[in-house]
């Protein structure tokens, strides 16, 4: 008789471990399909990197110059103002303004020769000119929206066109005196 259990012993383990070997494999099948699957509804590496802070060097951007740069698919303009296109914002009267905002509002303090705006026009989204050399800036220096007749000035405020507000200030900020960090 000892050998009898000795031996039903053996078949229940057999079929123990049979039972654990096959549940094991079923879970790593089912593991090596469900993670590809997972991973492909994960966010691109690319979209992640979009809507992460960028960090811009302003020290290329020569005086009177503009740069156009892309952050979270948006499109930036970044200008490095002369003196006389921020006397000429410091001058205008913001009381005359449609979207009222000062010049100082619009910059950073010690920064002032530096402007981050939003390009974009805010009439209809169209691309205002005014980065490139050779680019009509308007009436007022700054950007001008040809498709509707938006005239922007140094400091992206609306002057004159169907434009509803002024070029919107995205969120930066400098970390060095030639380096600032978008977002």
């Amino acid at each position: 008789m000892a050998h009898a259990t000795d031996t039903k012993s053996t078949e229940t383990t057999r079929r123990d471990f049979l039972m654990l070997a096959t549940g094991a494999a079923g879970v790593v099948g089912i593991g090596g399909v469900l993670i590809p699957l997972i991973s492909q509804l994960a966010p691109d590496a690319q979209t992640i990197a979009a809507g992460a802070p960028m960090d811009v060097d302003l020290a290329p951007i020569a005086e009177g110059m503009a740069i156009k740069l892309f952050w979270r698919g948006k499109l930036i303009f970044v200008r490095h103002r002369t003196k006389k296109e921020i006397d000429e914002a410091l001058a205008v009267d913001i009381a005359t303004l449609r979207d009222p905002q000062t010049d100082q509002q619009r910059t950073k303090a010690g920064h002032e020769p530096f402007l981050v705006v939003y390009g974009n026009c805010t009439h209809l989204g169209c691309v205002p000119l005014g980065n490139s050399p050779g680019d009509p800036k308007g009436d007022f220096d700054g950007w001008f929206c040809p498709c509707h007749g938006s005239h922007y000035d140094s400091s992206g405020r609306i002057r004159k066109g169907p434009a509803p507000l002024n070029l919107p200030v995205p969120p930066y900020a400098f970390s060095t005196d030639t380096k600032i960090r978008i977002g």
